[in-house]
């Protein structure tokens, strides 16, 4: 009985031709060892890559080709541990100087070889010069790095110059109630204490706002709780108990928007519990609702006051009506005041919307 050839390659006979063949036609480095890591052959990217002679290469040592590059202890542990218990190695990374290259990055894969008609293993090995995309991923690590500590900076831009806005509201609104107290018509003090009054819902929005930390997407309905909560807080006397209502779904809408929302939701608010109940009634309400529908969204704010005669005021076109109608507009919205029988009823509607939520009762 003829006995196997050491070379698994020569032992397959007219396949060797096409084997070689194969290897040849591979566009990454690639060789083929024997069991005791000699090469047996070598794919033409591998001489030209390395800048190797075929006779200095073949049946030559892994461990001796060119200065020894691939003598690294770490590479022989895979190859002669784990290649014979489990077959296989993926992405082996070797940085090396190599002569004739420079310094390159390489990731190896090796792959055992069993024959049916031999004994003698051999061994798969190929190379992946990933240089240039570790320098891409270094890159973009350190792009990553600069823009979180960008995003950092304006983070901190962003709370300085929100701590110097509600700085410079409060301190407006000082001067208005200052001058409120001293002059003697009661006229002028009354647009100068509704000054104040406006100044300081724009200080309730801008506080809001600031716990998004500087997310653009703000849940609406949130937000509408806390601002209608600090309006009932410092609008709603003992003398007149007045019940604030938020109805909201959880619609997120963009910041510059949520302001604008939050600007007539506390005209509107103002407005209703100032001029709704002037002779005081018994479970008085106001009701805020927002619903949402993708892009489109629907608000409301309703009262059980007086009505028409508290509408008749709104109509005049006085300044809280000329704010809330600009913002309407900036909004791309449109406004409809209508008596609610009893109270009224003042929606703003972003495009079509068909509301799902009751009236206020």
């Amino acid at each position: 009985m003829a006995q196997p050839l050491k070379n698994p390659l020569v032992a397959v006979g007219d396949a060797q031709a096409l084997a070689h063949a194969i290897v040849d036609t591979i566009h990454e480095p690639f060789l083929v060892l024997d069991d005791e890591f000699r090469v047996l052959a070598a794919s033409r990217s591998f001489y030209e890559t390395f800048k190797v002679d075929p006779r200095q290469t073949q049946d030559c040592l892994l461990y001796d080709l060119g200065d020894g590059q691939w003598d690294i202890p770490a590479l022989r542990l895979l190859l002669e541990t784990i290649i014979p218990e489990k077959t296989a190695m993926d992405d082996f990374q070797v940085d090396h100087d190599f002569p004739g290259l420079g310094r390159r990055i390489m990731l190896l894969n090796a792959r055992k070889v069993l024959y049916e008609t031999s004994p003698v293993m051999t061994i798969l090995l190929a190379f992946t010069d990933v240089t240039e995309r570790r320098a891409i991923e270094r890159e973009k690590d350190q792009l990553l790095a600069r823009t979180e500590d960008l995003l950092r900076q304006q983070q901190v831009l962003l709370q300085e110059m929100e701590h110097r806005v509600a700085n410079s509201l409060q301190i407006i609104a000082s001067i208005l109630l200052m001058k409120a107290r001293a002059v003697s018509s009661e006229e002028t003090r009354g647009h100068l204490r509704d000054a104040h009054q406006r100044v300081m819902s724009v200080a309730a929005v801008q506080s809001h706002l600031h716990v998004v930390d500087g997310i653009d997407q703000i849940e609406v309905g949130s937000y509408l709780f806390k601002l209608c909560g600090s309006l009932g807080a410092s609008m709603i006397g003992e003398d007149q108990p007045i019940k604030l209502k938020v109805v909201a779904d959880n619609g997120k809408l963009g910041s510059a928007n949520v302001v604008s929302i939050g600007l007539i939701v506390t005209e509107l608010v103002i407005n209703a519990l100032k001029y709704a109940f002037p002779a005081g009634k018994a479970r008085a309400v106001v009701q805020v609702t927002y619903e949402s529908d993708g892009d489109d969204w629907r608000l409301v704010i309703s009262d059980n006051g007086v009505g028409k005669e508290y509408g008749g005021q709104q109509a005049k076109g006085g300044l809280g009506t000329v704010i809330v109608g600009a913002l309407v507009k900036q909004l791309e919205a449109r406004m409809e005041v209508r008596d609610a029988e009893p109270g009224l009823s003042v929606s703003i509607t972003r495009a079509s919307f068909t509301s799902r939520v009751p009236k206020a009762a």
